[in-house]
């Protein structure tokens, strides 16, 4: 069973297939990279600074806004699955869900802009980093931790080739 990477967006992007597109190649190498178990789903939600502003404010109880932001289903640590996944399966895909990623296109190009590389790259980390949340990373718990995912989320971006570097 395959992985499936379910899109939306709220704003209206110039682009929108090739956005989607990049945010589900990245995502699905995500997943392979890290060996999810098989035919999980995440989906992923476009937004725009005013929205995920208010999530950040409601969830994280951080009033600002942010770049994107992830909310796991399934207990995971560094990719290790710490319960049950079967029984999680949706029962008429038989897909895992994940979890949810809201994504703040607009901050993503900004960004890029503010750290000279392509809005494509700064897409692209930013799903790979998301991901890699869904599945139990958590630079925040640690030096040790940030230095870990930040090393597996430059080398899924390497495979992709969408290093720091790239200037499209």
């Amino acid at each position: 069973m395959q992985h499936e990477i379910r899109l939306d967006a709220e704003v209206e992007l110039a682009q929108e297939q090739a956005v989607f597109d990049l945010i589900r190649r990245c995502a699905l190498e995500a997943l392979e990279a890290e060996n999810a178990p098989e035919g999980c789903a995440v989906e992923v939600l476009i937004v725009d600074s005013e929205t995920i502003r208010e999530m950040n404010a409601e969830y994280r109880n951080k009033d600002a806004v942010t770049d994107v932001l992830s909310f796991p289903l399934c207990e995971f640590y560094n990719s290790e699955p710490q319960e049950e996944m079967d029984i999680q399966r949706e029962p008429d895909s038989g897909l895992l869900l994940l979890g949810n990623m809201v994504l703040n296109y607009d901050r993503a190009c900004e960004q890029a802009a503010e750290f000279g590389h392509s809005p494509e790259r700064e897409c692209g980390f930013l799903t790979v980093h998301s991901v890699l949340h869904l599945l139990g990373y958590d630079h925040e718990r640690s030096e040790e931790e940030r230095v870990l995912q930040r090393e597996h989320e430059e080398a899924i971006l390497a495979g992709l080739a969408l290093t720091r570097e790239d200037q499209v």
